[in-house]
C-alpha cells in the first residue's frame, strides 16, 4: 500500500473515494434519523394585530404638536 497520495495508484484512489462516499452515507443516515418525525406539537397560529391611532410618547408631561 501506497502512503503518499501523489505516488498512489489507481486503486488506493479508489479505495479513498469509497470510503468517504460510506463515511458521507453514514452521516446523512444518522442525521435523518437523529430527526424527530412528529411536528404535531410544533404548529404555530398567527396572530394579526391592527394598527390604531398614533400614538407619542415622551418623558414630560407636554403634549406634542405635529
Amino acid at each position: 500500500m501506497n502512503h503518499s497520495i501523489y505516488s498512489a495508484d489507481r486503486s488506493t484512489h479508489l479505495k479513498i473515494v469509497i470510503v468517504a462516499l460510506v463515511a458521507g452515507i453514514t452521516v446523512a443516515g444518522f442525521g435523518i434519523t437523529a430527526r424527530t418525525s412528529s411536528d404535531e406539537g410544533l404548529t404555530q397560529t398567527a396572530r394579526v394585530m391592527k394598527a390604531g391611532k398614533p400614538v407619542a410618547i415622551t418623558s414630560s408631561n407636554v403634549s406634542l404638536v405635529r
